[in-house]
C-alpha cells in the first residue's frame, strides 16, 4: 500500500489526458526510482512552464511569449490563415512542417449538446483579422466530427462576406478523427488536397 501523497500523485497524473490509473501509477514508479535526476528536472520545468504560460491575443495559441512565435515570425505567410478548433491542432499541423501561413484557434467547435454557441468561441477575433485585408485565404482545418463540420460550415457562411478564398481539409481525413492523432503523412496529403467550401 502507497502513503497518501504517492496515491495522491497518481491520481493528479492518471487525470493527463492519455494516462490512466496504471500509466499513472507506473510513472510515479519511475519518477520515485529516478528521483535525483527526474524530479528536479520535473520540477523545474512545470515551474518554468507555470510562470511563463500565457495565451497569444492574436490566434489563440499557447505559448512563453505574446505574440507567440509562430505569429512572430516574419517568415510566416500572412496571407494564409488556418483555423483549428484546439491548440493543440495547431501543434499537430505546426510539427508537420506543411503549412506556412498562420493559425487562428477558435478554442473548441459548435455544439448544441454542450452548448456551445458561437459566442463562446473566438469568432469574432478571426472576422476581425480577416476583414484587415491581409489574409488572402482560409484554411478550415476542424476536425473530422459532426461538430467540426457544423463548425466548417458556419465559419464558411460568415467569411462569405470577406474577400477571402475559403478552404478547408481534403475529407481523406479519417470520420470521427482528431488532428492531433494523425501521422504527418495523412496531415499532408489532406492539406495538399484542400478544396473551397461549398
Amino acid at each position: 500500500m502507497a502513503s497518501q501523497e504517492i496515491e495522491a500523485l497518481s491520481g493528479v497524473l492518471a487525470r493527463l489526458p492519455g494516462l490512466g490509473p496504471r500509466s499513472a501509477r507506473r510513472a510515479v514508479l519511475w519518477l520515485v526510482k529516478n528521483r535525483e535526476q527526474a524530479l528536479p528536472a520535473l520540477l523545474e520545468a512545470l515551474d518554468a512552464v507555470s510562470e511563463t504560460l500565457v495565451e497569444c491575443q492574436t490566434c489563440g495559441n499557447v505559448d512563453t511569449s505574446d505574440p507567440c512565435g509562430i505569429c512572430a515570425d516574419p517568415r510566416r505567410d500572412v496571407k494564409s490563415l488556418c483555423v483549428v478548433e484546439d491548440v493543440a491542432d495547431v501543434w499537430a499541423l505546426d510539427r508537420a512542417r506543411l503549412f506556412q501561413g498562420r493559425y487562428h484557434v477558435l478554442g473548441g467547435r459548435l455544439s448544441a449538446l454542450d452548448g456551445v454557441a458561437p459566442e463562446d468561441l473566438n469568432i469574432a477575433t478571426l472576422l476581425d483579422r480577416v476583414s484587415g485585408g491581409e489574409v488572402d485565404e482560409v484554411v478550415l482545418a476542424m476536425n473530422a466530427t459532426l461538430e467540426g463540420q457544423t463548425t466548417a460550415h458556419y465559419l464558411a457562411e460568415r467569411l462569405e462576406e470577406h474577400n477571402v478564398r475559403i478552404t478547408q481539409l481534403a475529407h481523406g481525413l479519417p470520420v470521427g478523427g482528431e488532428l492531433d492523432y494523425l501521422d504527418e503523412g495523412t496531415l499532408a496529403q489532406a492539406l495538399r488536397a484542400r478544396r473551397p467550401v461549398t
